[in-house]
């Protein structure tokens, strides 16, 4: 049971947060230890489960006067370790905060608490005849919160961007318990600094995100997909330019696997093959928009054109949604696949489309030659430069300076959509100067003076007394 501190805490609290809102001894379960990834953390001897803002409020105030350090926890489906507990720190769960207001749908907005799950908001956009452009494998347990505090990207970036582009307002809790609100929903509002997308990405550590006003999307009215088959990833990359040109923004989708990863997925899943196995390259194409009859007919000539010229040597169109979703499985199954094998290293990159031969060549040889015995297995969001590099090996510290030293010297991003955390810390400075370094410190020390949220994430705070320079 609490002592010491702890106790104090809960004294201070007592009569501020409900009942409900406390977890601790026995009651912590093991799923507050971590998160998605192998490797679980610390028990926090309390969990905090706020039902509104005002209880995050209070529960931030007495930890900022106590010193009290905060792990902030959203659906825990993230693969940073950022929300695995350290020791000494009490989490802060917000999955009791699932309010979802009724869809604005003259402005084309939502309002969600940040325990809404990312499914829970598409649900109650369709309802409506609206679309949200954001979507992830872990849809129906990843949470708004964290999706936020993340910038959540997923497989439709290609056309409407990232989580950033989603947002239009945010409620904040800062560490001291003081409450930022800005959930108007203007498309345009240049008062002053836009203080919102400071706390986009921002992992947790410059404040907690309570609720977001989010931006919905005219639901298409056409959509269909393909599962293509090429020679090689240039002819890849050659599709994907031709398909920009051909069909514009109703492209939606652009994802890759490389062989090795489809012929495990078709053999964990047994599914029927849209496709042949054996080519160099496979891909999966979505369209998506308003022109029922003319989209189809333009997405099928881009394919047939490519076909006709040899960048795609077999096609799969999908003719029905069963077929549509079908596809879709597959794709998500190169997860599942992955996650079958034990002792694998998973890096989340983004690269220059123009570099990313040049990676993988560098990356492959000097991994092999530093593990001869590694498997390398890739697919990802091709349309975004977003690739999903996994490297089973036993190696794995070694494997990691390689590969993101590799990353980094093709002009590429350590983290694409999952974040830094705890995992790539230590590589976070590779691709960021000094100077970015200390301006992030600079934000973290003024938002957050007594380093009580999310400590240790992202980067180290110096210790105090030890100044900086600019």
């Amino acid at each position: 049971m609490p002592v010491g501190r702890h106790a104090e805490l809960l004294r201070r609290l007592s009569g501020r947060i409900g009942s409900k809102a406390v977890l601790a001894g026995d009651d912590v379960g093991d799923g507050y230890r971590g998160d998605a990834t192998d490797e679980r953390g610390e028990r926090p001897i309390i969990v905090f489960r706020p039902a509104d803002t005002a209880e995050v409020s209070a529960i931030l105030e007495e930890c900022n006067r106590l010193g009290q350090p905060v792990v902030v926890q959203g659906g825990r489906t993230g693969l940073a370790g950022g929300a695995r507990p350290r020791v000494g720190e009490v989490s802060l769960s917000l999955e009791r905060m699932v309010n979802l207001s009724p869809v604005d749908e003259n402005a084309a907005t939502i309002i969600a608490e940040a325990g809404v799950t990312l499914q829970s908001v598409q649900e109650a956009a369709a309802g409506c005849g609206l679309f949200f452009g954001v979507d992830i494998g872990a849809r129906g347990t990843s949470t708004v919160g964290g999706n936020v505090a993340t910038n959540a990207g997923g497989i439709r970036v290609l056309r409407y961007g990232m989580y950033r582009s989603q947002v239009l307002g945010l409620e904040v809790v800062l560490a001291d318990g003081s409450v930022l609100t800005s959930l108007k929903g203007l498309p345009k509002d240049n008062s002053g600094f836009d203080l919102n997308q400071l706390f986009v990405g921002s992992e947790g550590v410059l404040g907690v995100v309570t609720r977001a006003c989010l931006r919905l999307h005219p639901e298409p009215r056409s959509q269909a997909n393909a599962f293509c088959g090429l020679p090689s990833l240039s002819a890849a990359i050659a599709l994907l330019k031709h398909l920009r040109s051909a069909l514009g923004p109703s492209l939606s989708a652009f994802e890759v696997i490389f062989p090795n990863v489809y012929d495990g997925v078709l053999s964990l899943t047994g599914a029927q093959p849209p496709v042949a196995a054996g080519a160099g390259m496979y891909a999966l194409v979505e369209m998506q928009g308003q022109d029922e009859a003319g989209d189809q007919e333009r997405f099928s000539e881009a394919l047939m054109a490519c076909y006709e010229s040899g960048i795609v040597t077999d096609v799969a169109v999908s003719g029905a949604l069963r077929e549509y979703h079908a596809i879709w499985k597959l794709r998500e199954a190169a997860s599942e696949f992955i996650f079958s094998m034990d002792h694998v290293s998973g890096f989340d990159i983004s690269l220059p489309l123009s570099n990313i031969q040049a990676f993988l060549d560098a990356a492959s040889h000097e991994i092999a030659a530093a593990d001869p015995n590694a498997e390398i297995y890739i697919f990802g969001h091709l349309g975004d430069g977003n690739l999903h590099f996994l490297v089973r090996t036993h190696h794995h510290e070694r494997i990691a300076d390689i590969t993101l030293s590799a990353v980094i010297h093709a002009d590429g991003a350590i983290s694409a959509e999952h974040g830094i955390g705890l995992e790539k810390k230590k590589w976070l400075p590779l691709g960021r100067s000094a100077t970015e370094m200390n301006a992030m410190r600079r934000l973290k020390a003024a938002f957050d003076p007594n380093d009580i949220l999310n400590p240790g994430r992202v980067f180290d705070m110096p210790s105090p007394g030890v100044p900086e320079r600019a």
